[in-house]
């Protein structure tokens, strides 16, 4: 503005009592406007949140806008919507919202500032954030150069090249290589989780030919052990668990997950349909099944199933994990840290959290009780098999069967007229005289009709035992009425939640009045007045244990009286009265699925009146059009008992359509991804609080990096984000893969914080080889295999783990890579290298949860009780990785030995050293097993001697033979141990194997297993040398 011009804007201020000045003295900005902004706008538009993306805490952010636009239009401030929102002029409310407004004066200010071109000072300027930070983590991959190095004699691959020439720029050597015994079990450990056998190491230690290695290399990566092993790795990643967490922590099922993984690992996947397959297989044409399996990498999440909790609210707390998840597996960067304000230190903002929140806010699944849709079932081929033919089965009934009921149909009206004519049979009820249970379900008589009453607390199963005095000298009919009461789920008459029940089997025995030698009684057929679709009344005397008689009606509440008939193949008859006994079996595979109110009745009437329940008997008498729906339905499906001819076919019918309901509840489920027919409206979320919705946004990646190409110019997709992660232009996801697996095989990544490449992050120590790496991952098809063949067989791999004093003082951490590094076996390594050093790891892979040996009671402590049906058979030595985990509660190893809670991705596990280690190795019951079947295993060799038994332990536990003095050490201890169990045979006793070999005592028995705990004991044992 020049000194001559004088317009509204300089007029309004001089009015105002402002000072306004010209030309040099014009209006700053870091001393008259940014004041105003900071005492009345950043806290919804600073740095920790910004409100419609509007920044205003600094000048840079002032002139770039928000989400609305430029908030300045520079000259122009009757057009700067800055201006506008100060004044209330527009459709948006006046700001700032809830506060004290600006003074007139203050909006003069600004608006004079903007007049006057709304310069601001170099200070408060900012570069485009996009695509122009020089952090080293956000500049395209790009293949470096081979460094040159002096000592090419050690040179095996190019990963050698860039290690040493880090050396040698330090003035340091590599060590040297590994001995045989120890490379071979370091590559058993890193690439299959296990140690190599006895005869691996012999047959490796005695071959002489060049490529020994590289084909041990080639057998490891093809053995189905190895996908297990990286398998694991990812479900860190993945977060997989068997249950939902929270308090509750209920069962899921999504093992089928997890055998995806390895099953995809073994077969070689790359790791870009990997990733696709994970991030969006549902959105593939045509996906097949294992493509939808694979989708249950982002339905690890927690569900809270606890009453009260807002369902939104955690299914929004998933969708931010599936966020922070990416973040942390692909981009290694701490997006979470922009979920309630812009990131403190790397280029992050609020909004662009929540455009990648966007993308994953279109699944279908929600926080709901159930917390489990969608899910797909997964059947085997057997299952498959099995469904098809009983299916074909059906349809070759259901045929014969529906021409009876056209011809049959006809004589309804006259059995209709024939019921409501007959008459009512006379029942006596009884009262019982004994009752008991065989697991613990509490019977009580009701005075008031002597009908018995389960009560309180009850076995999943059961069986009622009730003994009966009869007067009468004949019986030829026996009824069960199941009865209604306040006490019971859903007012009963079963135990189940929704008042149902089912009854496997009803048992007649009799004999003499006051005699104890009874007879069972043959039941010729059974009647009921109502039957659940697939549970009819015959099958509860069928003699099967997995069928039974339920009475569940579509229609509604089950909570009604129902009766069913028995009619014996001959007439009980006792002269002077009868001792009666029924018997009624629960055998559901569902918990509580009891009767939970019961009264017996006999008659001695002619067993054709008792076809008919009384209480069919009182709905034929009714006029037709007072009969209800559900009425109508039991009339017909009595009828049709009642059909001689057609019997037959509906019991095939219906035992057919049982073993196809249980066939069906056999097979297993997955949950899985499945996108929404209409997308959600993603919005920020003001301090990170989902009742707090703010702008809109669309999905999209951090400004910082290149963007999603999506032509259509729609909202990119998970398949689109998907493909963008495996992107060339993408510089994280190779590289934070690869830092990764560099850091199984070395301990530590070439970038220490594997999870933060960002600026807060550690540079890399290798950032060449990082970058040489990547590429050769890229250029390889993302071939996962053959990443890991590179690493291992390099001269870096290879070389010997001894630290000296001069490498401990220089390079404690061993970042240089100077030498191999020791590395403490993981948790389940733990227990599966114990298994494979005693000779009884299971080699199945896949299938549910398992639950092994662990201290007796333990899960009785936790919170929410939880079932641990101990294995039995090949299941009690599996692999860890399939034991059953309860996030709330897991298999005790596992935290002790610092596995993850699955809570969350887990990038590295922390390595402690605690006594509860050491405790439990030397004095857990699963691991005094793993000492007896290593004991078990020597004794049983044909070694006789304790030096040859002594050898033949150490290399199956450490995979080398002894030394002079650790074999002369042993072979005292053994003797020791003989004479200490000699003079205490009841601890020999105890302390032994139970199967010994011919001519092996309790003794010797004894003192090889604790040998054998020496052993597993070691730091050696549970360390990667």
């Amino acid at each position: 503005m020049s000194k001559s011009s004088f317009n509204f804007s300089s007029l309004l201020l001089l009015l105002l009592g402002v000072s306004v000045t010209f030309g040099d003295d014009d209006i700053d900005f870091a001393k008259q406007i940014k004041p105003i902004l900071t005492a009345h706008c950043v806290d919804c538009h600073g740095s920790d949140l910004q409100e419609s993306g509007l920044r205003l805490d600094l000048g840079g952010y002032v002139l770039r806008g928000g989400d609305r636009g430029l908030a300045v239009a520079v000259g122009k401030p009757s057009e700067s919507l800055l201006v506008k929102v100060l004044k209330e002029d527009g459709d948006i409310p006046k700001m700032p919202m809830d506060l004290d407004p600006l003074t007139d004066a203050q909006i003069a200010l600004i608006s004079g500032w903007i007049e006057q071109g709304a310069r601001i000072p170099d200070s408060e300027k900012i570069s485009n954030i996009r695509r122009t930070s020089d952090h080293w983590a956000f500049q395209r991959i790009e293949r470096p150069a081979i460094p040159d190095v002096r000592q090419h004699e050690w040179i095996r691959n190019g990963i050698d090249y860039f290690v040493l020439s880090r050396l040698e720029a330090e003035g340091l050597t590599p060590s040297r290589e590994a001995s045989k015994e120890t490379l071979i079990r370091r590559l058993s450990l890193d690439l299959l989780g296990v140690p190599p056998t006895p005869e691996q190491v012999k047959q490796f230690v005695s071959d002489e030919s060049s490529d020994a290695y590289g084909r041990l290399v080639e057998r490891f990566l093809s053995s189905p052990r190895y996908g297990e092993r990286w398998g694991r790795h990812w479900l860190d990643l993945a977060r997989y668990a068997d249950s939902n967490g929270f308090t509750i922590d209920g069962p899921r099922q999504v093992w089928k997950y997890r055998d995806w993984v390895v099953e995809a690992l073994n077969s070689d996947i790359s790791f870009a349909d990997f990733t696709i397959h994970q991030m969006a297989g549902d959105m593939l044409e045509s996906p097949t099944l294992s493509q939808l399996i694979a989708t249950g990498f982002h339905r690890n999440t927690l569900v809270n199933q606890e009453g009260g909790t807002d369902d939104e609210q955690f299914r929004v707390e998933a969708v931010v994990d599936r966020v922070n998840t990416v973040g942390s597996a692909y981009l290694g960067l701490t997006v979470g840290c922009a979920q309630c304000h812009q990131h403190k230190y790397d280029p992050i903002s609020q909004r662009d959290f929540y455009r990648l929140y966007a993308i994953f806010n279109n699944c279908e699944d929600n926080n709901d009780a159930n917390g489990m849709a969608p899910k797909i079932n997964v059947p085997s081929e057997r299952q498959v098999a099995a469904k098809r033919q009983l299916e074909d089965a059906i349809a070759a009934v259901e045929g014969p069967l529906n021409e009876h009921d056209k011809k049959y149909k006809a004589g309804f009206d006259d059995w209709l007229v024939k019921v409501a004519d007959s008459g009512d049979v006379k029942w006596v009820a009884l009262d019982p005289s004994e009752w008991t249970t065989d697991k613990g379900a509490l019977l009580n008589k009701l005075p008031e009709d002597n009908s018995l009453l389960v009560d309180f607390s009850v076995p999943a199963n059961d069986v009622y035992n009730v003994t009966y005095e009869v007067d009468l000298s004949q019986i030829t009919g026996v009824r069960l009425q199941t009865l209604s009461h306040t006490s019971l789920p859903s007012m009963g008459p079963g135990r189940a939640d929704n008042g149902n029940f089912v009854l496997s089997e009803f048992l007649i025995e009799h004999g003499e009045k006051g005699s104890e030698e009874t007879t069972a009684s043959n039941i010729a057929t059974a009647f009921a007045d109502h039957s659940q679709e697939g549970y009819p009344v015959f099958h509860s005397i069928d003699g099967n244990k997995k069928t039974g008689w339920a009475i569940n009606v579509k229609e509604g509440s089950p909570n009604v009286d129902r009766e069913a008939v028995y009619i014996p193949v001959d007439p009980i008859k006792h002269e002077n009265g009868t001792r009666l006994i029924i018997r009624m079996r629960h055998d559901h595979n569902v918990a509580n699925y009891l009767v939970g109110r019961f009264l017996i009745s006999v008659t001695d009437e002619d067993p054709k009146l008792l076809e008919i329940p009384a209480s069919i008997k009182e709905i034929a008498k009714k006029p037709v059009d007072e009969r209800s729906d559900a009425e109508k339905t039991q009339l017909t499906k009595a009828y049709q008992q009642a059909d001689k001819e057609r019997a037959p076919l509906a019991k095939k019918l219906a035992g057919l359509r049982s073993e196809l309901d249980a066939l069906n509840r056999s097979i297993p489920t997955t949950l899985v991804l499945k996108e929404l027919a209409e997308s959600r409206e993603t919005r920020i979320q003001i301090r990170g609080d989902f009742l707090r919705p703010g702008a809109i946004v669309t999905g999209g990646v951090p400004e910082v990096l290149p963007q999603v190409q999506n032509p259509d110019e729609a909202q990119p997709s998970r398949l689109d984000f998907a493909n963008w992660l495996l992107s060339r232009e993408n510089p994280l996801t190779a590289r934070v893969t690869i830092n990764r697996f560099w850091q199984r095989f070395f301990g530590l990544g070439i970038v220490e914080t594997e999870n933060d490449f960002g600026t807060q992050g550690e540079l890399p120590s290798h950032p060449e080889l990082l970058d040489w790496l990547a590429v050769e991952f890229i250029d390889g098809d993302w071939g996962i295999k053959n990443i890991h063949r590179i690493i291992v067989t390099s001269a870096t791999y290879r070389q010997d783990s001894s630290i000296s004093g001069e490498l401990l003082e220089l390079d404690p951490q061993n970042k240089l890579l100077a030498r191999q590094s020791r590395v403490r076996l993981e948790a389940e390594a733990v227990r599966d290298n114990c298994l494979a050093a005693a000779g009884v790891l299971s080699t199945t892979i896949g299938g549910p949860g398992v639950y092994p040996p662990q201290p007796t009671g333990i899960y009785i402590l936790t919170q929410q009780k939880k079932a641990w049906p101990e294995s039995q058979g090949d299941d009690r030595v599996r692999r860890a990785m399939y034991t059953y985990f309860w996030r709330s509660s897991p298999y005790p190893l596992m935290p002790t030995f610092d596995a993850p809670d699955s809570t969350a991705a887990c990038t590295r596990r922390s390595r402690s050293n605690t006594p509860l280690q050491a405790l439990m190795l030397a004095n857990d019951r699963a691991f005094f097993e793993f000492s007896q079947q290593l004991a078990t295993t020597v004794l049983h060799s044909k070694l006789e001697g304790d030096s040859d038994r002594i050898k033949l332990a150490f290399q199956r536990c450490l995979s080398r033979d002894p030394s002079v003095y650790e074999l002369s050490r042993l072979q005292q201890y053994v003797e020791l141990q003989r004479k200490r169990y000699t003079a205490n045979t009841e601890a020999a006793e105890a302390a032994s194997p139970s199967v010994l070999p011919d001519g092996i005592s309790k003794v010797e028995g004894a003192a090889w297993t604790a040998t054998a705990r020496v052993l597993l004991n070691l730091d050696e044992f549970i360390t990667r040398e």
